[in-house]
């Protein structure tokens, strides 16, 4: 006699909940971990289902569930500057890049990674916590360009060991492309990319062979790129076969429907376009192979 078993009914709870745009997955289980989120009235446990007829409730407080049920999936693009820390607040009152972000009724912008206070440059957001936390998982190797400013002699030797990888306090670490952008005395320019976002990783690269990072900032991420007019502390929503394609490159399917595309009030027709060629993308957005051998120092490139 065989014992059918039936299957499990609904999403886990931890992808609802993501999918409202109230944070990540991983913030998400947290939450549940905690006791703060029930179903129903009963207080939920890790790996518990749920689907959107469910009455979902965030520390006694319902969840509405119109983004999750809607399909669709907002991402937008913020030029980050200087000075500004990626927490939502700040207890020494500094600001944060979620204080020009457009405000949200019954969700919230997720910060797809981060950047330290001293750099400027890209910073994605989105309102579906599983794009956010497949993008920053490590497994995916989602490529970040950088436009990082050197101060030292960065020598053919020392820019072929960041390509090639180096030990850091915290693992094997490596660029997967450096592309040579010029520069005078001291100082150079260069393109760099990498597959993860550990904390302050550039610059410890450069540190490792004694050189300073003076200027950095993040000019790509996987397929989106900075798009010239976007000011110092403005925002603009990334459009729908963007947010598409970002979405193939962590296996998300598409979103069925697409979001009413804004931008910053702020904008002007002829917005500020980045000084030179230092902040432009300098390598091909197709993620290079991790396992490429080594390349050659020539025509001022290491790929």
């Amino acid at each position: 006699m065989t014992t059918e078993t039936t299957p499990p009914q609904g999403e886990k709870l931890q992808k609802i909940l993501a999918g409202a745009g109230l944070g990540s997955r991983r913030e998400m289980e947290r939450w549940i971990s905690e006791g703060r989120i029930s179903v129903n009235g009963e207080q939920a446990s890790l790996g518990d289902r749920a689907s959107a007829a469910d009455k979902i409730a965030v520390d006694g407080r319902p969840v509405k569930l119109e983004t999750y049920a809607s399909g669709i999936r907002r991402v937008i693009a913020y030029n980050k500057p200087e000075g500004e820390i990626c927490s939502r607040h700040d207890p020494e009152g500094r600001p944060t890049v979620f204080d020009k972000l457009p405000k949200l009724q019954g969700e919230r912008w997720i910060a797809i990674g981060r950047l330290d206070i001293n750099t400027s440059g890209l910073m994605l957001f989105t309102t579906d916590g599983e794009l956010a936390s497949r993008l920053m998982h490590p497994s995916y190797q989602v490529e970040r360009e950088y436009a990082v400013r050197v101060m030292g002699n960065a020598t053919e030797q020392k820019v072929k060991n960041l390509f090639d990888g180096v030990e850091l306090e915290d693992g094997p670490a490596r660029f997967t492309d450096i592309v040579d952008s010029g520069g005078s005395g001291i100082n150079r320019w260069f393109h760099v990319c990498l597959l993860e976002g550990r904390n302050r990783e550039v610059r410890r690269l450069w540190e490792s062979q004694d050189l300073t990072v003076s200027r950095l900032k993040r000019v790509r991420f996987a397929n989106v790129i900075i798009p010239d007019h976007l000011r110092m502390g403005q925002w603009e929503e990334v459009e729908k076969t963007d947010i598409d394609e970002l979405a193939a490159t962590v296996q998300l399917s598409p979103a069925p429907n697409a979001p009413t595309r804004r931008v910053d009030p702020r904008h002007t027709k002829t917005g500020l376009k980045t000084r030179g060629t230092r902040g432009k993308p300098a390598i091909n957005k197709k993620r290079p192979s991790p396992h490429k051998k080594p390349g050659v120092f020539k025509k001022n490139r290491h790929r």
